[in-house]
């Protein structure tokens, strides 16, 4: 059977099961590279709960003087998830999200880790498609191009062209590589005994969550798997941003998608890491850092629901025509989502921090519910002021809204709060955005960019415009329960005793107290707008 290469691992695609054998010859295998990069040393540097064979193995490291382990400990480790294949690479990739859990030479190591193995071969992409279409290619597309533009661990890309009837289009196909379930199942396996058996032997490994970790990556490497639901969150994010000059989004052509083929429009671009020839096509660089920003927070802010994956390789800027200068976002396997108590929260944060009020921190966190009850305010005020302080030795511009939000989720582990997870992959969303922005233009001021946006947002949740705002939202239900005010108090009022509860009377008399009150919270609001306009 012929597997695809990887390293020095065999990647065999139509395994429907591994065998005992096979699983046990894999985890050899792991052991053996963990062995090779010194990866017993990393464990090692912490307490074991093996009572005398931590002593052991260091004398037996002793013997084996022929292993180079001159590389830092971050650099073995990346060094050995890549050569352990691309599902490790994809693990690694989560763990460089993981900065509140990992140390920061470990995290920034395993952020370069790219996702990028051999494509699999051009006649098992027409399988795939002919099975997931139930029809020849030829028959679907009027042209398809062998040669993949992109390749994967979990899929890969060709250029096509719709037929004339489906309105002769051109189209990015994503296909995924067959047979990689089973593959991510067996590793996922493997990964769960080691997590397991790393909070069992590791007196540290408990607070790391390893089992969590791994969870969490099943999770969204299952997402990944599948394509309707990337469909659906490119579809979602490209309704958030139409009619944007800032960013635009594939198309879905849905006739076309399946759970394992998903079908849209072929953008055209330049990848935004090639600075240099974004400039020689006349791209205004410090304009395009400004609008990443911007885009990031109406992203979270207005929306509630951002793309969490925004690395290099995925961000496209259109160089020629009328929208020259947008961002073009590909690749939507990983979104976020957040509430609207998580924005307030968090533009509550980082309001506070802009402004040097870390009291206002704690107490944000303590009212949201993610600090115990019970938490002293001055206690934790004072554990943020001495984290965020020495930030502001620095100009604004030189200061990470992404290292702040992580030092304040490192600190809130000392007070029993847990890290919400869409919070987690806020931050590491937010460090890409950094990147990219500081890549693009040294001088950019993130602080101040973003400030704005921040206030024009608070604005909209507190005071008259929001109550406006309000207003307009339930204007609806009023139009349609104060017509029947009258028949409802009618009702209310000339009900009598019945031997059974009367449970739509008793509803009609719920409706009637709910609209009592509002009619005073109407009736407060209106007089207070009327004293504060004419003591304007």
């Amino acid at each position: 059977m012929r597997g695809v290469s990887v390293g020095s691992e065999l990647y065999f695609p139509f395994i429907v099961c591994p065998s005992p054998p096979l699983r046990i010859f894999r985890l050899i295998r792991i052991a053996r590279v963990a062995y090779l990069y010194g990866l017993d040393s990393l464990v090692l540097e912490h307490e074991l709960e093996l009572g005398f064979w931590p002593r052991v193995i260091q004398a037996m490291q002793r013997m084996m003087f022929w292993r180079d382990l001159s590389a830092p400990r971050a650099v073995r480790l990346r060094q050995a998830l890549e050569d352990l294949g691309p599902i490790f690479v994809k693990f690694g990739q989560l763990l460089s999200t993981r900065r509140d859990l990992l140390p920061l030479d470990i995290a920034d190591e395993l952020a370069k880790l790219q996702d990028s193995v051999p494509p699999f071969s051009s006649d098992l992409a027409i399988a795939e498609l002919e099975k997931a279409y139930g029809r020849p290619v030829d028959q679907v597309f009027a042209k398809f191009e062998r040669e993949p533009v992109a390749s994967a661990s979990v899929a890969q890309v060709h250029f096509a062209v719709l037929h004339e009837k489906d309105g002769g289009r051109e189209v990015a196909v994503k296909i995924l590589r067959p047979g990689i379930l089973p593959v991510i199942e067996h590793d996922i396996a493997l990964l769960q005994v080691a997590a397991s058996l790393l909070e069992t032997v590791w007196a540290d490994g408990r607070r790391l969550k390893p089992r969590e970790v791994v969870a969490e990556f099943d999770k969204y490497l299952h997402y990944e798997l599948d394509l309707m639901r990337e469909a659906a969150n490119c579809s979602q994010l490209r309704r958030n941003f139409e009619g944007s000059d800032l960013l635009i989004l594939p198309e879905v052509h849905w006739d076309w998608c399946t759970q394992s083929v998903m079908v849209m429009e072929r953008m055209h671009g330049t990848m935004i890491s090639q600075v240099d020839t974004l400039r020689e096509k006349g791209v205004d660089i410090p304009r395009l850092a400004r609008a990443g920003v911007e885009i990031f927070f109406t992203q979270v802010f207005r929306d509630g629901f951002f793309h969490a994956d925004m690395h290099p390789g995925n961000i496209f800027v259109v160089t020629e025509g009328a929208r020259k200068g947008c961002y073009i976002a590909l690749d939507f396997g990983i979104v976020g989502t957040l509430s609207d108590v998580d924005k307030n929260y968090l533009a509550q944060n980082f309001l506070a921090f802009f402004h040097r009020d870390y009291k206002r921190v704690a107490e944000v966190h303590i009212e949201s519910g993610w600090a115990p009850r019970d938490t002293r305010v001055d206690e934790f005020e004072a554990a943020i002021r001495s984290v965020c302080e020495p930030f502001f030795d620095r100009p604004l511009k030189e200061i990470s809204l992404g290292r702040v939000l992580l030092r304040l989720f490192q600190t809130s582990r000392q007070f029993n709060v847990e890290v919400q997870p869409q919070l987690v992959l806020l931050q590491k969303t937010l460090l890409n955005i950094e990147g990219l922005g500081r890549e693009l233009d040294p001088d950019l001021d993130l602080w101040q960019t973003a400030l704005p946006y921040l206030e024009r947002w608070m604005s909209g949740q507190l005071g008259w415009l929001a109550l406006e705002n309000n207003i307009k939202r339930e204007a609806s239900s009023w139009a349609k329960l104060l017509p029947t005010l009258p028949r409802l108090m009618h009702q209310a009022l000339t009900a009598t005793a019945t031997p059974a509860p009367n449970l739509e009377l008793e509803s009609l008399s719920a409706e009637v107290r709910g609209l009592r009150h509002l009619l005073w919270v109407v009736l407060a609001v209106a007089a207070g707008a009327l004293v504060f306009a004419i003591l304007r």
